[in-house]
């Protein structure tokens, strides 16, 4: 496939996320060839876009179209997803005394979660690549997502998941019309019998960064940020990374937008958190040099089902937005995500996911440290709706 006339999308090229190497944007792509690692999609920046190419009218993510990779629009498979709000959390501010602290909630998106975001777009990319069914992994809310995408392309789904899984995640699934095998152990367990039984390539694996394009949906969540925020940022982003997609993509997003002058050259990009679960925690790990890589992790499992991955493929993307933003990496205990949920809850009116309860308790213990200000400008990322942990976290309120 070759970019048409009536494109309005920049796509230029897929690099390894590794050493570089360009893989063609205009084919079905996978992993990078030359060292199995992720492909991130580069965009022709070269040429003035302004902030007012915005399709404001739009009120999805697909309003930054020209910096997303879909080359026709009759191939978008979209729910409204995207544009998410973001909330300012008063009640936490005039308890713990900080200056600024919002949440953009993903709660709100299709499906439920910020996994929207990538199986949209990437179920949009397999339709104009000419993919006929994918298959996915998932901890939960991935898989969800992809059911949801597959049944509104018309495409078969086949989704793996833990066989502890709560309910909430599985029946949705079934509704979509997804064939959903149940395995015992964690994400990773299901990903081998992925490979095992998608080896002869019949379907799309579109497992977290072994395609380019979950990526490019998840950075729009970095995009929408500034343009809410006025094109400002905030001190600190805390972000629940299991596979890590959307602290890399909303890096991403910031790299972009100074590239093309949509944010002033003198600002000072967020310190980004990676939050994960006590019980899976790879990142962590190797962040704090306790082991070399992820490669052999075991992890268990937590209520936060998003955050139990316990070998990501973007482990060093991971590492590599920690450093190039001067950000660090916290673990929360099933039972702080509790408390956090309460906290949220009665403060602030909102059920979120375990997930997004992981991150504010890391900015208490990083306020704590003194590694965060009170006056900072503080963001936290709720990925998904508590309603579908309801097997986890009943009766614990």
């Amino acid at each position: 496939m070759t970019p048409s006339s009536t494109t309005v999308s920049r796509i230029y090229n897929l690099e390894c996320s590794r050493c570089g190497t360009p893989h063609s944007a205009f084919a079905l792509q996978r992993v990078s060839e030359c060292c199995a690692l992720p492909l991130v999609a580069t965009y022709d920046l070269s040429e003035p876009l302004s902030r007012q190419s915005i399709n404001t009218s739009d009120g999805t993510m697909w309003r930054y179209q020209e910096l997303l990779p879909l080359l026709d629009e009759e191939n978008r498979v979209s729910l409204g997803e995207g544009f998410t709000p973001l909330l300012h959390l008063r009640g936490l501010a005039n308890r713990y005394d900080l200056a600024w602290v919002q949440l953009k909630d993903e709660g709100q998106n299709p499906t439920g979660s910020f996994k929207a975001r990538g199986l949209s777009m990437a179920i949009s990319k397999a339709k104009e690549l000419g993919v006929s069914g994918c298959i996915i992994p998932t901890a939960g809310n991935a898989g969800v997502a992809m059911a949801a995408y597959c049944a509104k392309a018309g495409m078969r789904a086949v989704v793996a998941m833990p066989r502890h899984t709560p309910n909430a995640f599985k029946e949705e699934c079934y509704w979509y019309g997804a064939e959903v095998q149940l395995i015992d152990g964690l994400i990773n367990d299901c990903a081998a019998w992925v490979r095992e039984t998608n080896a002869p390539g019949e379907l799309l694996d579109v497992s977290t960064l072994k395609e380019p394009y979950r990526l490019e949906g998840k950075k729009t969540m970095g995009y929408e940020i500034a343009e809410q925020l006025n094109w400002q940022l905030p001190d600190v982003i805390l972000y629940p990374a299991g596979g890590g997609t959307g602290l890399i993509g909303i890096w991403k997003a910031f790299q972009e937008m100074k590239a093309l002058g949509w944010l002033s050259a003198d600002i000072r990009l967020p310190r980004m958190v990676a939050v994960q679960a006590a019980n899976c925690c790879p990142l962590i790990e190797t962040y704090t040099g306790r082991q070399a890589n992820a490669h052999h992790y075991v992890g268990k499992p937590t209520i936060a089902n998003g955050l139990a991955v316990p070998r990501p493929l973007g482990e060093q993307m991971m590492l590599q937005v920690l450093q190039e933003s001067r950000g660090t990496a916290v673990s929360i205990t099933d039972a702080e995500m509790i408390e956090g949920m309460r906290e949220l809850g009665r403060l602030e009116g909102l059920f979120v996911a375990p997930e997004g309860a992981a991150v504010w308790m890391a900015a208490r213990k990083l306020l704590n440290t003194g590694w965060l200000a009170a006056d900072e400008k503080i963001l936290l990322l709720n990925t998904g709706s508590g309603q579908k942990y309801m097997d986890n976290v009943a009766g614990q309120y």
